[in-house]
């Protein structure tokens, strides 16, 4: 399937699921050849970006991330003017980055042509 939909992370997000690599294998029950592959696959997918391109919007996003876990990824949706895709409701509770879940993104028309372009 080919999306339109383009995907940005803070890179220390790709540094976390290499650091969980035990507790997701665990969790998933794959192999770590199988681990590896999704890894590389979302590296593609995703393009992770360093600290240094959008920590001069950490203070302004601490400001209204609901959870200090998530200060960077406001901080890199504040830096990119995009909306973030997370199932976090939690994050939702502010009014200055949008924020879709997955169910929002597969049941609204709107989207329909960035998820699915070839339908």
């Amino acid at each position: 399937m080919r999306t339109a939909l383009e995907l940005s992370s803070p890179e220390f997000a790709l540094e976390e699921i290499n650091a969980q690599k035990p507790a997701i294998l665990r969790k998933v029950s794959i192999t770590k050849d199988e681990f590896e592959k999704a890894r590389e696959e979302l590296a593609i997918a995703v393009e992770f970006i360093p600290l240094e391109e959008y920590e001069k919007f950490l203070e302004p996003a601490s400001k209204i991330s609901p959870d200090p876990d998530d200060i960077d990824f406001f901080a890199l949706a504040i830096k990119l003017k995009l909306p973030l895709w997370s199932n976090d409701s939690l994050l939702k509770k502010q009014n200055k980055v949008k924020v879709f879940s997955t169910f929002d993104l597969l049941n609204k028309p709107e989207f329909s042509d960035v998820l699915f372009p070839d339908e």
